[in-house]
C-alpha cells in the first residue's frame, strides 16, 4: 500500500527539478541573447537615425556610458553613423580631412563639395536648378550710375546682348527707379552712396565671383555709344588676343591721350606717338601698353591679376591705368585700342559733384585734389613694394625703363 505513495512522490520530484533546469536554461540564454542582440542586431542593419526620431542619443550615450560591454556602446554608435571597429570598419570620427589644396579656410571639406568660384547668375525660387538658366551670360558689364545719367545708360546697356550680365553701381541711393527699363528688371543693383566704381570692383567684382565671364567691362556713365557694338567689339578682342582693351575713343570729345583715340585706319592699334620726353621707352605707357581707366575691358585673367592690385582704400583708381600693364605678359602686344569700335567721353562731372563744399570749394574740386594724392600715393607703393620684392630676393631692382 505504502508503494503508489513514493512513485508519486518521486514523480513530482522529477518534474520540479525539469522545471528548474528548463528555468535556468531559459535564464542563461536570455541574457546571452541580451547581450549579443545589440552587436548582432543594430550594427548590422544600419536602421537610418529618421526611423527613431524621438529617441535621444545624448541621453542613451550618457545612461550607458559606464556600463563595462563595448557591444552596447559600439550598437549605438552605428545609429550616429559610425562604423564599429568590432565589424572591421575604422569609424570615420577617426579620419579628419585636411585638403591643403582646397581654398584658404576650405582644408577640412571634401574636394567634390567645395565650389570656389560663383557668379552673378539670377536663379528661381522653384523649379530644379539645372533648368533656372535658359542662357548663360559669357560676359560682364558694370557700370557706375547716379539716376541723372539714366537716359545714357538705357542707351549704352542696349548695345550689350544678352550674352552680358548687367551690373549697375548705384552713388546715389536710388535703384528702384530704373525699374522704367525693362532690362533692368534681369540686371544686378549694389548701391552704396557716394563710392566710386574702383571702390565697387573691389568688393564686388572678386576673380572667384566673375571667373565664368570671358570679359568684364568696368565703364563710366557718361559714354556716348552711338557708335558701338559690344559683340563685333569682342570680336576684334579675340582677333588681336588683346587682354585689356578699350574702344577708340572720339578725337574731339575732350583731352585724351594721344594712344587712346580712336583711328580712321586699321581695327586695333596698341602704340602711339606722345609729346617728347613722355615716352623714353616706346613700349612703356603712355605710348604703349596703355589704356584708360574711363571703359577699360579686361580678359577673366588679365582682371584676376587687377583685382590684386587695386589698392583698397585709394579709391578712384588714378594711377591704375599705367601700371595695368604689369598684370600681361608682353603688354605692348596684348593692350590695345578698337578703333573699329568706339566711344565719345562726355565728362559729365556727376560723381564729382557727391563730394563736399569745403572753404568756398566747389565739391568737384576736393575730388579733384583728393585724386591727384591718390595718383602720388599709388605710384609710390607700387615702386616701395617692388623694392621690397628685389632686396628681399638679394638682386637689383631692374631699370625703371624695362
Amino acid at each position: 500500500m505504502g508503494t503508489p505513495t513514493r512513485s508519486g512522490n518521486l514523480r513530482n520530484s522529477n518534474e520540479t527539478m525539469r522545471l528548474i533546469v528548463t528555468g535556468f536554461a531559459g535564464v542563461v540564454f536570455g541574457f546571452f541573447l541580451g547581450v549579443s542582440f545589440p552587436t548582432l542586431s543594430l550594427t548590422k542593419m544600419n536602421l537610418p537615425s529618421s526611423l527613431f526620431p524621438s529617441i535621444d542619443l545624448t541621453y542613451i550615450e550618457d545612461k550607458y556610458s559606464k556600463i563595462p560591454t563595448k557591444a552596447i556602446w559600439d550598437a549605438w554608435a552605428s545609429f550616429r553613423g559610425n562604423r564599429s571597429m568590432s565589424n572591421g570598419f575604422q569609424k570615420t570620427s577617426d579620419t579628419k580631412i585636411w585638403v591643403p589644396t582646397n581654398p584658404l579656410g576650405a582644408e577640412r571639406l571634401p574636394p567634390g563639395i567645395v565650389k570656389a568660384e560663383s557668379d552673378f547668375y539670377l536663379r528661381r525660387l522653384w523649379g530644379l536648378p539645372h533648368e533656372d538658366l535658359i542662357i548663360k551670360p559669357k560676359y560682364l558689364v558694370t557700370f557706375t550710375v547716379g539716376y541723372d545719367q539714366k537716359d545714357n545708360i538705357n542707351a549704352a546697356v542696349k548695345k550689350f546682348s544678352q550674352n552680358f550680365t548687367i551690373v549697375l553701381f548705384h552713388y546715389d541711393g536710388r535703384t528702384s527707379e530704373w525699374d522704367q527699363f525693362e532690362w533692368s528688371k534681369r540686371a544686378i543693383h549694389i548701391s552704396a552712396r557716394k563710392q566710386t566704381k574702383w571702390w565697387f570692383a573691389k568688393r564686388f567684382l572678386h576673380p572667384d565671383i566673375v571667373a565664368h565671364y570671358d570679359y568684364i567691362f568696368i565703364w563710366d556713365e557718361d559714354l556716348g555709344v552711338e557708335h558701338f557694338d559690344a559683340e563685333e567689339y569682342l570680336k576684334m578682342v579675340r582677333k588681336h588676343k588683346l587682354e585689356i582693351s578699350q574702344p577708340g575713343l572720339d578725337p574731339s570729345s575732350g583731352f585724351t591721350w594721344q594712344m587712346t583715340k580712336r583711328r580712321d585706319s586699321g581695327e586695333v592699334h596698341k602704340e602711339a606717338e606722345e609729346r617728347n620726353g613722355w615716352c623714353p621707352d616706346p613700349h612703356l605707357p603712355p605710348c604703349a601698353a596703355f589704356v584708360e581707366i574711363m571703359a577699360p575691358v579686361f580678359s577673366r585673367d588679365a582682371w584676376r591679376c587687377v583685382w590684386h592690385m587695386i589698392q583698397n582704400d585709394l579709391v578712384h583708381g588714378w594711377g591704375l591705368d599705367f601700371a595695368l600693364r604689369k598684370c600681361v605678359a608682353t603688354p605692348h602686344e596684348k593692350i590695345g585700342v578698337v578703333d573699329t569700335q568706339w566711344i565719345v567721353h562726355q565728362s559729365v562731372p556727376s560723381l564729382g559733384n557727391q563730394g563736399q563744399a569745403e572753404g568756398g570749394r566747389a565739391p568737384w574740386e576736393g575730388v579733384r585734389e583728393r585724386c591727384n594724392k591718390e595718383w602720388t600715393m599709388f605710384q609710390d607703393r607700387m615702386a616701395n613694394a617692388e623694392r621690397a620684392y628685389f632686396q628681399a630676393m638679394g638682386i637689383a631692382p631692374p631699370n625703371p625703363t624695362n
